[in-house]
């Protein structure tokens, strides 16, 4: 949680930290500022102290809304930079760095975050770090990153804001299966769309999209609805061009966010319309049993990688591989079994068996739980996914209910 940041700058022993980039997509910038229509911004927070943020003049009053003390970049006059600099842009965007730490206090180490261009970025400090060599400018890989640390936890505000796109999530996933089973059906089995012509994979995702716009949400990082041999594959988005049948396994994995960039929800539910081959039954089954014992043994404080193992022995116990005695299979249980959830839609705590032990089911996380089997030789593939909140009372909740139906009963299907 914020309330952690301080202790955590102390543990990773920074002095202070620097976050660059846009209000927008940015999940640190985001995480300390709350977002809004503020490009290309700068912020500032030493240790034990409150942030400041630097903006464009034209954008102050998108900026106030933070809470923050706001200081407009036109405090250092760009002119006079770029000619200190003798024109080189990335040479005076150090100086203006230079200038805003001296204001600013700042000493020591300074972490370095956000999302922005990585070659103007290494151009800026590799100047910065030249400029104030007493100074120890530190980056991290961003599993295990400040924010990563701090982030891992939420608070009920943000718990609300991710139940909140957990409602919108599962409103959309309940118009699509609406859409799907009202579909004519044609003698091969093929869906028809309402001028007769078949129902794509491409024709589905344009109405996903349309519906999250519709209820204020984005899909910045697309969306999964693969059907067949790609619903095998776990992270195949699917093909366009792909017709929707009957009878086929559907994977559909949706992971929209608030608009402007803000809280995730990750939710996957696997289909088949009208009916299901038995072979399709019997792996839909078994997921949902394994499903359904890691929600019976969700275990407060146990480190996250333990359920994944649990997994992966209750899938080898079924005959199907699993990255437990299978290095990378790509068939069987090939991924693990989920991730933290929030302004990014994947982060801590991570359930690989590598893992580090910190890496723990606490109160305040969100995970998201998600087994699933896959046969892209045999066309067909598996995965149910729910996202789950470890509440303050140390019990595990679902945020966004939602039917684990398998077999979709379509409406207008003549036999």
């Amino acid at each position: 949680m914020k309330s952690d940041l301080d202790a955590l700058m102390q543990a990773k022993n920074l002095d202070a930290i620097l976050v660059i980039g846009n209000a927008e997509h940015n999940p640190p910038m985001y995480y300390l500022t709350g977002g809004g229509h503020v490009t290309g911004a700068t912020l500032i927070k030493k240790r034990g102290e409150e942030a400041m943020l630097f903006c464009n003049d034209m954008e102050r009053e998108e900026a106030a809304k933070s809470g923050l003390k706001i200081i407009p970049y036109s405090t250092y006059n760009y002119e006079a930079l770029l000619k200190e600099a003798h024109g080189d842009p990335a040479l005076a965007a150090a100086i203006r760095y230079k200038r805003m730490f001296t204001d600013q206090r700042v000493h020591g180490r300074v972490g370095i975050y956000g999302n922005t261009d990585l070659g103007s970025a290494f151009a800026i400090f590799t100047h910065l770090q030249r400029l104030i060599p007493e100074f120890e400018l530190v980056g991290e890989t961003r599993d295990d990153s400040l924010f990563m640390k701090t982030m891992e936890t939420k608070d009920e505000a943000e718990v609300a804001h991710i139940r909140k796109m957990g409602k919108i999530t599962t409103q959309v996933v309940g118009r699509v299966a609406e859409y799907l089973t009202s579909r004519e059906v044609r003698e091969d089995e093929v869906l028809l769309k309402e001028d007769g012509s078949p129902l794509t994979i491409a024709d589905v995702k344009a109405k996903i999209n349309l519906w999250l716009a519709e209820l204020g949400a984005e899909n910045p990082e697309g969306t999964i609805f693969a059907i067949g041999h790609d619903a095998g594959v776990p992270h195949s988005t699917g093909t366009p061009t792909d017709l929707l049948r009957l009878g086929q396994t559907i994977v559909f994995d949706i992971f929209p966010c608030e608009a402007g960039g803000g809280y995730f929800y990750d939710f996957t539910r696997t289909w088949c319309l009208g009916y299901a081959a038995p072979e399709a039954q019997k792996l839909y089954d078994e997921v949902k049993a394994v499903f359904d014992k890691v929600m019976e043994n969700f275990d407060l404080n146990m480190p996250f990688k333990n359920l994944n193992r649990f997994v992966c022995e209750e899938f080898e116990g079924k005959g199907h591989k699993s990255p437990l005695n299978t290095p990378a299979p790509l068939d069987g249980y090939v991924h693990s079994l989920g991730h933290g959830l929030g302004l990014n839609v994947h982060e801590r705590p991570w359930s690989g068996l590598t893992a580090a032990d910190d890496n723990i089911l606490k109160p305040g996380v969100v995970v998201t739980v998600e087994p699933g089997l896959y046969y892209p030789e045999k066309g067909m593939g598996v995965r149910i996914e729910d996202s789950v909140w470890v509440r303050p009372d140390g019990k595990a909740e679902i945020l966004a209910e939602y039917p684990h139906d398998f077999v979709l009963k379509m409406k207008r299907w003549k036999k």
